[in-house]
């Protein structure tokens, strides 16, 4: 099979969504089939090198997020004309900008199945973007445009029982599979806890959190300062690390300050996923995080397949991963509750080894080889049905 894959954010993009894609491709083909990507262009000078064939469509900035590139409306039709040419066996979007709207085009041009992974929980994300606007209509907002993008391809793809209950509760009849993403085990295996800790100025025997994640304020990474700042009685040299970086950065800094924390901080901004980022890992001795907004929480996986000791609230995507899980404590977001669960692993070097090897054992479960076979399984199913259907018309029949 040859799978075409059509984002609106990839590589040098770093985020959950473009290490969501490059494992998809990654375990196809090593399956034995193809992939082309389909993403936006980036600045010249981002160094980005395409691991797969890959597609840069011309792209805009996006003035409140400027990471983040937008596809340009201009390049759509050109872009499909030109896709629709060749053979693909599934058109798989994976975010509902540009690239759904060219997702939708093709569907109509080639006739092949259209399916699209439902990666980004929205709805709680209206409010940090637009916060000047009253959260009732927001959410209305955000129901409907799911509802009518979810009503436009075949099947959907989910990550976690949670958030296709909430698809369920948009009243949204597109039949749906999960399959979480899961991560490549032999790429989270060592790491060197000691040599990023000599880099950030941390001695060998300071407690040190972790986070891993983009500094967005629905990521709640304020909410983990706050707990810096009730552990820091108790331990006066605690260092926390802030892998990432994001529009919320200088918002972060700026809390930090006002509570006279930077001492106690790091901020290593995007590290490299072969190296520094296994090193940043190890030199936690507990990975904190506590996002709302997740519809899965790779770093949670990240973190246990590299044998670090999970404190996290659970919700939405975290909860699943999370349930059952004997390398992590679950705390509500109560900063007292957190930060005792914290205290207590920081306090034990025995029970952060327990964890540690508990956790190790977690993170098999969410091997990216076995996850890959149901995805495989069903665009087999869907690229072997009959390829002249009308978009929406497989979802009436299944439903």
């Amino acid at each position: 099979m040859h799978i075409l894959m059509l984002s609106d954010v990839y590589f040098p993009r770093v985020n959950g969504v473009s290490t969501s894609i490059r494992t998809f491709a990654r375990e196809l083909e090593r399956f034995g089939h193809g992939v082309t990507i389909v993403a936006p262009e980036y600045a010249a000078d981002d160094g980005a090198r395409d691991e797969f064939e890959t597609v840069r469509l011309p792209s805009s900035k996006i003035f409140f997020d400027p990471e983040d590139r937008l596809i340009r409306r201009s390049a759509l039709r050109a872009a499909a004309a030109q896709l629709a040419q060749r053979r693909w066996d599934v058109i798989h979007i994976h975010t509902p900008f540009r690239a759904h709207q060219l997702g939708v085009m093709l569907r109509k041009l080639s006739g092949r199945p259209l399916v699209e992974t439902y990666h980004t929980y929205f709805e709680p994300y209206a409010k940090h973007y637009f916060p000047w606007l009253p959260a009732a209509p927001l959410r209305f907002a955000a129901r409907s445009i799911s509802r009518r993008l979810c009503r436009e391809v075949d099947h959907l793809i989910v990550p976690t029982q949670q958030m296709d209950d909430v698809l369920k509760q948009y009243g949204i009849a597109t039949p749906t599979t999960i399959i979480p993403t899961g991560i490549d085990l032999d790429e989270f295996a060592g790491g060197d806890g000691a040599r990023f800790r000599q880099a950030q100025d941390i001695r060998a025997d300071q407690p040190t959190l972790v986070t891993v994640s983009r500094l967005a304020a629905e990521k709640n990474i304020g909410f983990l300062l706050d707990v810096v700042q009730a552990l820091r009685g108790e331990f006066p040299d605690l260092v926390f690390i802030i892998a990432g970086e994001g529009p919320d950065a200088e918002a972060l800094r700026a809390k930090a300050r006002a509570a006279n924390l930077e001492p106690h901080l790091r901020f290593p901004g995007n590290l490299d996923r072969r190296t520094a980022l296994l090193d940043c890992y190890r030199a936690g001795d507990v990975f904190v995080f506590a996002s709302p907004t997740e519809t899965q929480g790779l770093v949670l996986i990240e973190a246990m397949a590299l044998g670090v000791p999970v404190v996290s609230t659970a919700v939405m995507g975290t909860a699943a991963v999370l349930a059952g899980a004997q390398g992590a404590r679950i705390s509500g977001e109560d900063v007292a509750s957190f930060a005792g669960h914290v205290a207590a692993l920081l306090r034990s070097p025995e029970l952060r080894a327990q964890l540690a090897a508990a956790a190790r054992e977690d993170a098999r479960a969410w091997s990216a080889s076995t996850l890959m076979r149901r995805t495989v399984d069903l665009y087999e199913r869907l690229a072997n049905a009959q390829p002249d259907l009308e978009v929406g018309a497989a979802s009436h029949r299944s439903a």
